[in-house]
């Protein structure tokens, strides 16, 4: 029979036994009896459980089994076990093994961190929350934290302890509500879950909010994994995101880009980064924008209903293949852009949603909490603890995998509390108004922290109302995103190519409206996934007319997107004239580009992002009044614009856009200087699949036209944008 201690009840044996003791680090491991130094130990299974020294083996006890249940202890020498101890185990299916004992080992979180996560100030959360390979002692294993501050108990369980929550009872910092335990032996690659006793008796399973590597669907299981080493910021990286660089977007989703084995799988990063890479740089894009990559249990969601926020999607590969494509991109002078879903996340039961027993992530009131329309839980932006996981999960990306910029969805749903719901559906703010001051806070402060501790990095606002300020820095009452998606453009502007050419002069303003908002922020003009889905077509598929109208529209398109000021981005498929409507299940259409038509159209975008690239007109003054002037707005009759785009040193591009399938021959057009103008494109180019009407060189004469004391006479080819250089 085994000693008798002050410390150890009856009671104690039982909730150990059923996994329901709160404290077991206060009964388990080392302690200091009347009788001398005391180990305890709880072996489901074992049949013999002896304390050896760890450096030489010898034995130092033979634990006894307190009957009726799997708690070992007894009394060992004081000085040797403090220098170290194991477990030797004699198991009941006959084999034996060496164990540490986790419950010798002192806290994992030090007090800083403590008082840090307590405040919700803590900028790197994800270095001591989750699981970290460590050594403590000599020994190594793996250090495991997790807020769960409402539950009675938090196991971690895997295959180390064949998923039995009685292994590795966790001990709780009650300071900050994270409990807290070193698994010895435990080694990357290993599976594990959190085993969560909730405060009602229920036992959920859930995934670790912080891992850094999960299985792949259905497997819910995280994996342990390195934390990525801090990728530096080089200049050049931080140049090619400022306000006057030329940003043309290649937006990519990588299960559906090409696919390998007749269709039936997927590419992984690695493979991404040989193919999808070089294309992308040859195209003449300046960045790749991905949808979402952080790990998804649902193929349909496209990632935007995530669940492991720090962990790159298994579907392509490791964390370690998902870093060798970022690094493939930066070596071929590509920005890396993530898109980034702070404002849901899905119900799954192994997934944020009452994580501990409690709305704990999420807010309790359904009015609050619960997005109607894609059926998912919403954040909970009053809760520091839940600020700082997001705030530190957009620092983790930038700093861990070296990704340039976040492109942050579904903005306007975390603006507004009354976002898609009806009066009486939603719940006023403090001060009864309608705006989510909570979110508005939380947006602030993680593009203050992103600007602070990652300069040159940018963030970008999916956002589609009249929200005054996103661009605008949070110290001047703004969010402080660099950059803002064009919605009201891009609506606009679908709209108008939608509509026959006959009736576009019914529809003029849908093209000069958008310049009296242009400048207001920095925005990027989207043609994004978002347009081919759900039944609205691809984008050759929304332009009317025969099939030379449709391809000669989506150039003029293109030709018009890559003039107007603001960035660029167009989702994979457009560049070739992709005919389906994207489906995610399948990879694109490239045997289109078998065919003259499809070729041309991926020819032009390329050209297009070169000279986009080489002329600072129409890049430098993107976000300024000043790089845009009208020559031509009111030409309502043959549905013909023309602009000006400025440079800072003064150079000019001039730009003509016919929207109608008649040439306009003599058409006279102001200048802003004299000189000899050359075509620099002409979406018309016979090389592009057009009929061919073009200039070449064409020289001003003093004659004064839309406000300038010079001109040019030009053909305006149909269906067609023109761009132009002084010679």
């Amino acid at each position: 029979m085994p000693p008798s201690s002050p410390f150890l009840q009856a009671a104690d044996i039982q909730a150990l036994m059923r996994a329901e003791h709160g404290d077991p680090f206060a009964v388990l491991g080392p302690h200091e009896t009347a009788d001398g130094l005391e180990v305890r130990a709880l072996m489901p299974g074992a049949r013999q459980v002896a304390v050896v020294h760890s450096r030489t083996g010898w034995p130092l006890s033979i634990l006894a089994r307190h009957e009726g249940s799997d708690l070992f202890s007894g009394l060992v020498p004081a000085a040797e076990a403090r220098m170290g101890y194991s477990f030797q185990v004699d198991w009941e299916t006959g084999h034996a093994s060496r164990l540490e004992d986790p419950y010798r080992f002192p806290f994992v979180l030090g007090e800083t961190d403590v008082w840090l996560l307590a405040e919700g100030t803590h900028l790197r959360p994800w270095e001591r929350l989750g699981a970290h390979l460590r050594e403590i002692d000599g020994v190594k294993g793996v250090a495991f934290a997790v807020w769960a501050p409402n539950a009675r108990r938090v196991s971690v369980v895997g295959d180390f302890n064949n998923w039995d929550g009685r292994r590795h009872m966790m001990r709780l910092r009650r300071e900050c509500g994270v409990w807290e335990i070193f698994a010895p032996h435990v080694a990357t690659g290993d599976s594990y879950e959190f085993e969560i006793l909730s405060a009602r008796g229920e036992v959920l399973r859930k995934a670790d909010p912080f891992a850094f590597s999960s299985q792949l669907r259905p497997g819910t299981a995280c994996v342990v994994a390195p934390l990525p080493a801090p990728v530096p910021m080089p200049a050049g990286r931080a140049e090619a995101n400022a306000h006057g660089a030329p940003i043309s977007v290649y937006e990519v989703h990588l299960g559906s880009w090409r696919r390998k084995h007749h269709g039936q799988e997927w590419l992984d990063y690695r493979e991404l980064a040989d193919t999808l890479v070089p294309y992308v740089r040859d195209m003449g894009f300046t960045h790749i924008e991905l949808l979402p990559i952080t790990e998804h249990p649902f193929d349909g969601s496209w990632g935007y209903q995530p669940i492991g926020l720090y962990a790159p999607t298994s579907r392509f590969g490791t964390p370690g293949d998902f870093r060798h494509f970022v690094e493939a991109a930066h070596a071929a002078g590509l920005g890396v852009i993530l898109d980034w879903v702070p404002a849901h996340f899905p119900t799954d039961a192994h997934g944020l949603g009452n994580f501990d027993g409690t709305a704990l992530y999420e807010y309790a009131d359904p009015r609050e909490g619960f997005h109607n329309d894609w059926q998912t839980l919403i954040f909970n932006y009053a809760r520091t603890e839940v600020r700082n996981y997001l705030v530190g999960n957009a620092l983790y990306w930038l700093e861990r995998y070296g990704v340039d910029g976040l492109r942050v969805d579904a903005v306007a749903s975390m603006l507004y509390r009354d976002y898609s719901r009806k009066a009486g559906e939603w719940v006023p703010n403090a001060q009864g108004g309608r705006e989510n001051l909570e979110a508005i806070d939380f947006l602030r402060r993680m593009n203050r922290v992103v600007g602070v501790e990652r300069p040159g990095a940018v963030t970008i606002a999916e956002e589609s109302t009249s929200f005054p300020g996103v661009t605008r820095p949070p110290e001047d009452g703004g969010l402080g995103f660099h950059y803002k998606w064009n919605m009201g453009w891009m609506n606009d502007t679908l709209a108008y190519a939608g509509t026959d050419p006959v009736y576009r002069k019914h529809h003029h303003q849908q093209i000069t409206f958008g310049l009296m908002y242009a400048h207001s922020e920095n925005f990027v003009l989207p043609l994004s996934h978002d347009e081919v889905v759900h039944g609205k077509g691809s984008m050759i598929g929304r332009m009317p007319g025969d099939e030379w109208q449709k391809f000669a529209g989506l150039r003029n398109l293109y030709g018009y997107l890559w003039a107007y000021p603001g960035k660029k981005l167009l989702f994979m498929g457009g560049e070739f004239a992709q005919y389906a409507e994207w489906n995610a299940d399948r990879g694109l259409d490239w045997h289109l580009l078998e065919h003259a038509g499809h070729q041309g159209v991926r020819r032009l975008v390329r050209d297009l992002n070169n000279v986009y690239q080489h002329f600072p007109a129409l890049h430098e003054l993107d976000h300024e009044g000043a790089g845009f002037e009208w020559l031509v707005h009111d030409d309502v009759a043959q549905s013909v614009f023309a602009f000006v785009r400025r440079a800072r040193d003064g150079g000019v591009v001039v730009v003509v856009c016919n929207f109608t399938p008649v040439p306009r021959h003599d058409y006279r057009l102001g200048v802003p200087v004299a000189g000899s103008y050359r075509e620099v494109i002409n979406t018309d180019g016979v090389v592009y699949g057009g009929s061919g009407v073009g200039n070449g060189v064409v020289e001003s004469s003093p004659v004064g036209w839309h406000g300038k004391s010079d001109s040019i006479v030009i053909s305006v080819p149909p269906l067609a944008t023109l761009m132009w250089v002084v010679a």
